[in-house]
Protein backbone atom coordinates (compact mmCIF):
# COMPACT_ATOMS: atom_id res chain seq x y z
CA UNK A 1 0.00 0.00 0.00
CA UNK A 2 1.60 3.48 -1.10
CA UNK A 3 1.63 6.09 1.76
CA UNK A 4 -0.68 7.96 0.72
CA UNK A 5 -3.49 5.35 -0.08
CA UNK A 6 -6.56 6.53 2.29
CA UNK A 7 -8.06 4.06 4.94
CA UNK A 8 -10.76 4.40 7.07
CA UNK A 9 -10.08 5.49 10.68
CA UNK A 10 -13.10 4.54 13.02
CA UNK A 11 -14.22 6.01 16.70
CA UNK A 12 -16.95 6.35 18.41
CA UNK A 13 -17.75 9.88 20.35
CA UNK A 14 -21.13 11.05 22.12
CA UNK A 15 -23.99 12.41 19.87
CA UNK A 16 -23.33 15.69 20.99
CA UNK A 17 -19.72 15.72 20.26
CA UNK A 18 -20.53 14.29 16.82
CA UNK A 19 -23.30 17.12 16.37
CA UNK A 20 -20.77 19.89 17.47
CA UNK A 21 -18.22 18.80 15.51
CA UNK A 22 -20.64 18.84 12.29
CA UNK A 23 -21.53 22.15 12.77
CA UNK A 24 -18.23 23.69 12.93
CA UNK A 25 -16.74 21.58 9.97
CA UNK A 26 -20.04 23.31 8.19
CA UNK A 27 -19.00 26.88 9.97
CA UNK A 28 -15.65 25.75 8.01
CA UNK A 29 -16.98 24.53 4.59
CA UNK A 30 -14.81 21.65 5.19
CA UNK A 31 -15.80 17.64 5.23
CA UNK A 32 -16.55 16.45 8.77
CA UNK A 33 -13.76 13.99 7.60
CA UNK A 34 -11.25 17.04 6.75
CA UNK A 35 -12.20 18.76 9.93
CA UNK A 36 -11.63 15.79 12.01
CA UNK A 37 -7.94 15.19 10.26
CA UNK A 38 -7.08 19.14 10.70
CA UNK A 39 -8.11 18.82 14.22
CA UNK A 40 -5.94 15.94 15.10
CA UNK A 41 -2.87 17.11 12.79
CA UNK A 42 -3.51 20.66 14.65
CA UNK A 43 -3.41 18.60 18.16
CA UNK A 44 -0.22 16.71 17.07
CA UNK A 45 1.27 20.10 16.19
CA UNK A 46 0.35 21.66 19.57
CA UNK A 47 0.92 18.96 22.53
CA UNK A 48 3.58 16.51 21.35
CA UNK A 49 3.74 13.50 23.20
CA UNK A 50 6.98 12.76 23.98
CA UNK A 51 8.70 9.72 22.23
CA UNK A 52 10.71 8.28 25.85
CA UNK A 53 7.49 6.02 26.79
CA UNK A 54 9.20 4.81 29.49
CA UNK A 55 8.03 7.59 31.47
CA UNK A 56 5.18 6.87 34.30
CA UNK A 57 4.18 10.39 35.44
CA UNK A 58 4.78 13.84 34.55
CA UNK A 59 7.54 14.22 37.28
CA UNK A 60 9.79 11.30 35.33
CA UNK A 61 12.48 13.02 33.63
CA UNK A 62 12.40 16.12 32.40
CA UNK A 63 9.83 17.97 30.81
CA UNK A 64 10.09 19.54 27.64
CA UNK A 65 8.70 22.87 26.67
CA UNK A 66 5.92 21.71 25.16
CA UNK A 67 5.03 19.67 27.99
CA UNK A 68 5.07 23.07 30.08
CA UNK A 69 3.28 24.98 27.67
CA UNK A 70 0.37 22.70 27.97
CA UNK A 71 0.44 22.35 31.45
CA UNK A 72 -0.36 26.36 31.42
CA UNK A 73 -3.28 25.70 29.38
CA UNK A 74 -4.57 23.35 31.49
CA UNK A 75 -3.90 25.89 34.74
CA UNK A 76 -5.31 28.72 32.45
CA UNK A 77 -8.85 26.44 31.70
CA UNK A 78 -8.86 26.00 35.43
CA UNK A 79 -8.75 29.52 36.33
CA UNK A 80 -10.33 30.38 34.12
CA UNK A 81 -13.65 27.71 34.25
CA UNK A 82 -13.06 26.38 37.91
CA UNK A 83 -13.71 23.08 39.05
CA UNK A 84 -14.05 20.65 35.63
CA UNK A 85 -14.12 16.76 35.47
CA UNK A 86 -12.53 14.91 32.81
CA UNK A 87 -14.58 15.38 30.06
CA UNK A 88 -15.37 19.36 30.20
CA UNK A 89 -11.49 19.60 30.56
CA UNK A 90 -11.00 18.29 27.39
CA UNK A 91 -13.46 19.69 25.45
CA UNK A 92 -12.68 23.14 26.72
CA UNK A 93 -9.06 22.21 25.82
CA UNK A 94 -10.16 21.70 22.46
CA UNK A 95 -11.82 24.35 22.38
CA UNK A 96 -9.00 26.09 23.37
CA UNK A 97 -7.18 24.71 20.61
CA UNK A 98 -9.84 25.30 17.74
CA UNK A 99 -9.85 29.07 19.02
CA UNK A 100 -6.10 29.04 18.18
CA UNK A 101 -6.23 26.96 14.99
CA UNK A 102 -9.17 29.49 13.34
CA UNK A 103 -7.25 32.59 14.55
CA UNK A 104 -3.95 31.07 13.27
CA UNK A 105 -5.38 29.96 9.80
CA UNK A 106 -7.45 33.49 9.03
CA UNK A 107 -3.70 35.39 10.55
CA UNK A 108 -1.88 33.05 7.82
CA UNK A 109 -4.85 33.75 4.65
CA UNK A 110 -4.55 37.36 5.40
CA UNK A 111 -0.79 37.15 5.04
CA UNK A 112 -1.37 34.96 1.76
CA UNK A 113 0.78 32.33 2.90
CA UNK A 114 -2.01 29.95 2.45
CA UNK A 115 -5.97 29.58 1.22
CA UNK A 116 -8.49 27.26 1.12
CA UNK A 117 -8.84 25.20 -2.02
CA UNK A 118 -12.19 23.64 -2.12
CA UNK A 119 -10.89 21.90 -5.11
CA UNK A 120 -7.81 19.98 -3.26
CA UNK A 121 -10.19 19.53 -0.48
CA UNK A 122 -8.24 21.73 2.27
CA UNK A 123 -5.91 24.18 3.08
CA UNK A 124 -2.63 24.62 0.36
CA UNK A 125 0.26 26.93 0.61
CA UNK A 126 0.15 29.97 -1.94
CA UNK A 127 3.53 28.91 -3.20
CA UNK A 128 2.11 25.53 -4.85
CA UNK A 129 0.03 27.82 -7.15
Amino acid sequence: MADDDRVAVKTYVPRYQKERWQAQADALEMSQSEFVRTMVQAGRQEFEIPSDQSKTGPSAGTESATDDEFADRILEVLDRKGVLGWDDLVEALVDDVEADLDAELQRLQDENTIRYSGRDGGYVLTTDD
